[in-house]
């Protein structure tokens, strides 16, 4: 799974779970001031992304995340070193 297909399933999380506007999902979008998440949110997105690509995220790959781009790279990049 790339970057890009990371970033189309998250996308599609945060619209069927969080009811976020397709139209605000783009890279740049910070997720608690454009996106409106709050920290459990947060939390529950990386639950559903663990039990769907079934890699462990720990909270250190979260601390510098900021955008949902930076989502889509640490979950890609998780992804990639479990090969």
């Amino acid at each position: 799974m790339d970057k890009q297909q990371v970033f189309d399933r998250i996308a599609e999380v945060l619209v069927s779970e969080f009811e976020i506007d397709r139209a605000k999902l783009v890279p740049e979008a910070k997720l608690f001031e454009d996106l409106d998440l709050d920290s459990i949110d947060a939390v529950d997105l990386v639950v559903r992304i663990q039990s769907e690509t079934g890699i462990k995220v720990k909270a250190e790959d979260f601390k510098s995340i900021r955008t949902l781009g930076d989502v889509a790279e640490v979950i890609a990049r998780l992804i990639s070193e479990q090969r």
